[in-house]
């Protein structure tokens, strides 16, 4: 356990739980300093700064606006990269009563159509890189009263119903300033919908989650009691997508109970260079970006021809922490420096990360916290405390959560994750029978994930329940389990594992494999073929027969992801 880490909780801010939104921010801006920033972010190549009080006015002044213009209550959808005016829209929507429909602006125009269309949207805040998108989508959308772009330089407008959301600020400003309360007084119902996620999923099946701010305010105070240490002087460096409920709810909604400065990553490709800009001293990622700095890691280390004295030293480290003394700072501080040098901890959800990076990370002095959520449960549902940390588990179940395992057969160590808890969703949008197929009589969620827990309640994540591959002797086996093994593999970059029908109709066992060409740049395809295929035995010989596979396919492109980075298996 790292001495740099501060177990104790900001102490200008009170340990209260968050009661509802309006009510932590109104906290935070009266005891953090006037200046103290909120998000400090980049556009067109300019380095901008907002202040938590800058930032509550502007979300103030869009909730009234709401209000004003006859919108309360209504469905705002957000389709934009994470800026300040996502969290903007975000917030003044969710606290004036209305619903948020945060959209993934990577999805195609006929799932935007229909998305908005279902959610019966009366307002879109939308960004630069969506103007024309949304242009030509307009008149699909007659239901939409207000377009509005949330950046400085708009175009030509879309519609002669685009406002842009300067001038909506601006009005809902002007009733502020002439004595409109209606913000700082309407009435805060946790229990009503407020947000709705449309799922992209991995398995090509979108369905609208239906959020009560009190769902997200339990799943933010259950991240609150986990990342306790954080405080004002922390920098977090927000680089996953704002729709994702993970991003948002532990890497803003929970972050900001603490007064926490959160820098915005402008692009996927700059996250090193925005590392070393901002010296972020937290990250919240999911396993294949940690899995990729991991490699880079150690790839740069081997370039270097440091290897053997780097293994040499994380033992040594090892040894020293194991006595209490923390020497990894002194020991690695060229490593920790390409890091921005401040970086004591990240947060690791959405799949299973491979143990060996968080092995290495916390040798060299970089501590991973690996947790488990999933949409539907705001979405955390379990953390690893930072200071009792089991590798390989995804922690025990987090702040009045309740998890159990509904195994088949009592003789069975692993079943279905089931939950319950404030945290859980309403249910699915328009999709009653869905939604009631997902809860048992009892009320617990069917996760559709596979686990146990040891004897602490930590809980360990075999795979998912939709992925198994049932075998034809009526075995089943768990992908995730074998892509644990060939993560393992430098030359692997991106590795999956799918059930294929032969000739004969068996299904067999599959790793589909996207190598490292640059690694592999000399090499005939036959020869790359055999590499790769001498690699997978040398898996399958650690392997029960049953589990081990015998096919291989070689892909010349990267899988097609989700923007949380998750592959799609459906697409494989």
């Amino acid at each position: 356990m790292s001495k740099r880490f501060k177990y104790t909780r900001n102490p200008h801010i009170d340990s209260d739980p968050i009661v509802n939104f309006r009510q932590n921010l109104q906290r935070v801006i009266n005891t953090v300093p006037a200046d103290h920033p909120v998000y400090l972010y980049t556009k067109h190549r300019v380095d901008y700064s907002l202040t938590y009080r800058q930032f509550y006015e502007n979300i103030r002044a869009f909730g009234t606006a709401l209000s004003v213009l006859g919108l309360q209550g209504e469905a705002v959808a957000i389709i934009s990269e994470t800026d300040p005016c996502y969290m903007t829209a975000y917030y003044g929507t969710m606290i004036s009563g209305g619903i948020v429909i945060p959209l993934d602006k990577d999805i195609s125009d006929e799932e935007i159509v229909g998305f908005l269309k279902k959610a019966h949207v009366k307002a879109i805040v939308y960004g630069e890189t969506q103007n024309n998108r949304i242009g030509l989508l307009a008149d699909q959308l007659p239901e939409v009263q207000y377009f509005l772009p949330a950046y400085e330089e708009s175009e030509q407008a879309v519609t002669d119903r685009t406002k842009p959301l300067k001038e909506f600020l601006a009005v809902g400003q002007k009733a502020v300033d002439e004595g409109n309360d209606f913000f700082e007084t309407c009435p805060q119902d946790l229990q009503k919908c407020s947000v709705i996620i449309f799922t992209s999923g991995t398995t090509g099946t979108s369905k609208g989650v239906m959020l009560s701010q009190g769902n997200l305010v339990a799943a933010a105070n259950a991240a609150v009691n986990v990342i306790d240490q954080l405080d004002e002087n922390t920098v977090l460096l927000s680089v996953l997508p704002m729709h994702h409920t993970y991003e948002a709810t532990t890497g803003h909604l929970a972050a900001q109970f603490f007064g926490v400065t959160t820098a915005i990553n402008d692009s996927v490709k700059y996250v090193a260079k925005n590392i070393k800009k901002y010296r972020p001293t937290y990250l919240i990622l999911v396993p294949l970006y940690v899995e990729t700095m991991h490699k880079k890691m150690w790839d740069e280390i081997k370039k270097q021809g440091k290897e053997k004295k780097v293994r040499l030293a994380m033992k040594l480290s090892d040894a020293f922490m194991a006595l209490g003394i923390d020497l990894r700072k002194k020991f690695f501080g060229q490593i920790l420096e390409s890091y921005g040098g401040r970086l004591d901890a990240i947060v690791c959800g959405g799949a299973k990360l491979n143990p060996q990076c968080i092995r290495d990370f916390r040798s060299i002095g970089i501590e991973i916290q690996e947790g488990y959520g999933i949409t539907e449960c705001a979405p955390l549902l379990a953390a690893n405390p930072i200071n009792r940390n089991k590798v390989g588990s995804v922690g025990p179940a987090v702040q009045n959560v309740t998890v159990k395992i509904d195994r088949e057969k009592p003789t069975d160590e692993t079943g279905e994750i089931l939950a319950k808890g404030p945290n859980v969703m309403l249910g699915y949008c328009d999709m009653p029978e869905e939604t009631a197929a997902v809860f048992t009589e009892d009320g617990f969620f069917r996760t559709g994930d596979i686990g146990y827990t040891d004897k602490d309640g930590y809980i360990y994540i075999t795979g998912r329940k939709k992925n198994v591959i049932i075998l034809s002797n009526g075995k089943n086996v768990f992908p995730e389990e074998l892509e644990e093994h060939l993560s393992s593999v430098p030359l692997f970059l991106e590795s999956a594992v799918v059930g294929r029908t032969d000739s004969k109709g068996e299904t067999v066992i599959t790793a589909v494999i996207y190598p490292d060409y640059n690694a592999l740049k000399d090499k005939t395809e036959e020869e790359i073929e055999a590499i790769l295929r001498n690699q997978l035995n040398e898996i399958n010989r650690t392997l029960p027969q049953y589990k081990q596979m015998r096919g291989l396919e070689i892909r010349k492109t990267e899988f097609e992801k989700t923007t949380s980075r998750k592959i799609k298996r459906y697409k494989i």
